[in-house]
């Protein structure tokens, strides 16, 4: 049985988009804004999830800026890595 998909909060979603493009370089950031646009119009795309963790990932050095901006982003993330993976 598999566990259902994690919602996320659309407004916080879309505050968070507007304070990255706010505060961050759109070239830096634009895969995470990508996913996290797909994710407001998708929220139980559990594949859309998996892609927010791999991309916030791949930012290396800038999670923490992305964090400062956007800190809804650790509560989504928190979600995903305390899904139940049976």
């Amino acid at each position: 049985m598999s566990s259902p998909s994690p919602l996320v909060d659309l407004h916080r979603i879309e505050t968070s988009i507007r304070m990255l493009q706010q505060y961050l370089a759109e070239d830096d950031i634009a895969p995470l804004v990508d996913v996290l646009e797909s994710l407001a119009a998708d929220p139980r795309n559990k594949a859309l999830h998996a892609r927010l963790a791999d991309v916030f990932e791949g930012l290396g050095p800038l999670q923490g800026a992305v964090l400062t901006y956007a800190p809804y982003l650790s509560i989504a993330l928190a979600g995903d890595l305390f899904d139940n993976q049976d």
